[in-house]
């Protein structure tokens, strides 16, 4: 048992060297609640108190009991119970101040018997002496986080609570400075823990991100090689935007490159002239576009491509990513349906839909007229305002110095022609379409103009009477090729239905063009032979004429009529060729 003796500055060399070991067990315990329980211990077995309890202050303020020495009792009993604020801020206020510690009589803590604060009440006898313990005295030693330069101490920490002192007195002076500097070394024990736990949980917190990372990126590297559609990396932004850093094995073999030679291109240089528009007006972010890129044999292949954008959090978008389907076999099948569409089934020919759209492209709303001067050119071209007190208000059609219509607030080659054209170069900054004029009189003027051929066959009739449709669509077929073969390249043929061929011939003049329906007729009247027997047909044609300020059914009717009159003309005998 200590002496009166504790409370001068000559203490045993074996009370210093068990609280410099308690000490150091503080600082080496493995974790927080190791900590807070070596604390608990240390006070039990160096500072001579039989009961310790370490009260440590919870996120919502509360205090919890986290370690208990000396009473295994007791620490089954209250261990992981909760005081509130309120109650520990009320005890820390009352009694002696003793330093940083604050000492509660038994006459006064009575009153606390009966709040929230988790208890542990002993026996004993009464005290003899006005120095000796009583076992309703209590003793708090606060922790304190350490305070900022200038302050005494920082935010509470915890609250150590000791009971029963072994020699039975309250402590003196050296007893109170040993145990008020054990709760500030105790402070930095518990917050070292805390912040070594902090660092641990960090730590195994940054692994599992980095294992997830890791598998988030080999699950991409997975998707990205062994997708069964191409992908490709590219660079965004800087010098060598767009230029190509990687690709999977299916576009390398989608457009025969190996991937060292994929990583000297960028999509530019691969796609199709007549698609770097498309590709240059896709989007970064989420852009589509349908277009074709060079394979390395020199052929195209239509893909599809997708891009999305690879962004850092912090520094924005890094990389494009670029998934690319080959849609060579859907282009296919769109062609050839396309195709069903515009062209007869059986010669291939553009059919009657297709005819007049090409020859609806080639006409304007208006005729040409004579030609305008200068000033009408002028005023046609700069004044449209007074096409609208010339036309009418809103949103009318006006027509130029040479009758071409337009409508105000397209852009120009908008109109209805698909060209642009002549008359005025003033009017050239609103309309481009070149106006299809037709020959004047029945003589050779020197106009060369878009003739249309109309073509009927003499004789198809008794070929399909005498020897079946397969014989007339044998013909039909030969007939077809005979025609397309004889024409420029440029020029049209077309099959309107049963035995009726239009073509279409532009730059004709009129003798031009009778002497192409000459040759087209020596070419359709040669035998044709079909399973064995030689079969002819004749061919009546009749010339039109397509010029601005027609439509495409009345050129066609033109034409038809012409042809009816020419074949009125022949003799019957001579109508077909044999």
């Amino acid at each position: 048992m200590e002496t009166d003796t504790d409370s001068e500055p000559y203490v045993r060399l074996r009370t210093l060297r068990q609280l410099h070991q308690v000490m150091a067990d503080m600082n080496t315990a493995r974790s927080l609640a190791d900590t807070l329980q070596t604390v608990a211990d240390g006070i039990v077995t160096g500072l001579g108190y039989e009961l310790a309890c370490v009260n440590l202050v919870r996120p919502d303020g509360d205090l919890v009991v986290a370690a208990l020495a000396g009473n295994s009792a007791a620490e089954a009993l209250i261990t992981g119970r909760v005081g509130s604020r309120a109650s520990w801020d009320r005890r820390l206020a009352m009694g002696e101040a003793w330093g940083d510690l604050r000492f509660i009589p038994h006459t006064e803590g009575w009153i606390l018997d009966d709040d929230d604060v988790p208890q542990w009440f002993t026996d004993g006898p009464a005290p003899r002496f006005e120095d000796e313990w009583h076992p309703s005295d209590r003793l708090f030693a606060p922790m304190y986080t350490p305070g900022a330069p200038g302050t005494s101490c920082g935010e509470l920490l915890g609250v150590i609570s000791v009971d029963r002192p072994r020699n039975g007195r309250r402590p003196g002076a050296w007893g109170r400075e040993a145990l008020q500097m054990y709760a500030f070394q105790a402070a930095i024990a518990i917050s070292n823990a805390r912040l070594r736990a902090n660092m641990q949980r960090a730590l195994v917190r940054l692994e599992r991100e980095q294992q997830a990372l890791r598998a988030s990126e080999e699950s991409f590297r997975q998707a990205f090689e062994y997708a069964p559609s191409g992908m490709a990396i590219a660079e965004m932004g800087g010098d060598e935007h767009g230029r190509i850093l990687r690709t999977n094995d299916a576009l390398c073999r989608l457009l025969g490159r190996p991937a060292s030679a994929m990583r000297r291109y960028s999509f530019a240089d691969l796609v199709h002239p007549e698609d770097i528009g498309t590709l240059l007006r896709t989007s970064a972010e989420g852009g589509r576009a349908e277009l074709r890129l060079g394979r390395r044999d020199g052929t195209y292949v239509w893909v599809s491509l997708r891009n999305s954008v690879v962004a850092d959090a912090t520094d924005g978008p890094r990389f494009l990513l670029t998934h690319v389907e080959d849609i060579e076999e859907r282009k296919r099948r769109e062609l050839q349906l396309a195709h069903r569409a515009s062209h007869d089934s059986l010669t291939g020919l553009p059919n009657s839909a297709e005819l007049r759209s090409r020859l609806s492209a080639r006409l304007c709303q208006r005729p040409q007229s004579s030609p305008a001067d200068a000033v009408d050119a002028m005023d046609a071209a700069f004044d449209p305002f007074d096409q609208f007190d010339r036309f009418g208000e809103g949103h009318p059609s006006g027509y130029d110095a040479n009758g071409h219509a337009f409508a105000f607030g397209t852009t120009p080659g908008s109109g209805s022609g698909p060209g642009s054209g002549s008359g005025s170069g003033a009017y050239d900054a609103f309309d481009h379409h070149v106006h299809t004029v037709a020959p004047e009189g029945e003589r050779d003027d020197g106009t060369k103009g878009l003739a249309v051929l109309f073509c009927d066959l003499d004789g198809f009739k008794s070929i399909n009477d005498r020897f079946g449709h397969n014989a007339g669509d044998a013909v039909l077929i030969e007939v077809a090729r005979r025609l397309g073969r004889a024409v420029r390249d440029g020029d049209t043929v077309a099959r309107l239905g049963g035995d009726e061929f239009v073509v279409l011939a532009d730059g004709l003049g009129r003798a031009d063009a009778q002497d192409l329906a000459v040759r087209l007729r020596n070419e359709i009247i040669q035998p044709i032979r079909v399973d064995g027997r030689a079969m002819r047909v004749g061919a009546s044609f009749g010339i039109g004429w397509a010029h601005c300020g027609m439509t495409a059914d009345e050129v066609l009717k033109s034409a038809d009529e012409r042809m009816y009159v020419e074949k009125r003309s022949r003799p019957r005998q001579h109508r077909r060729a044999g």
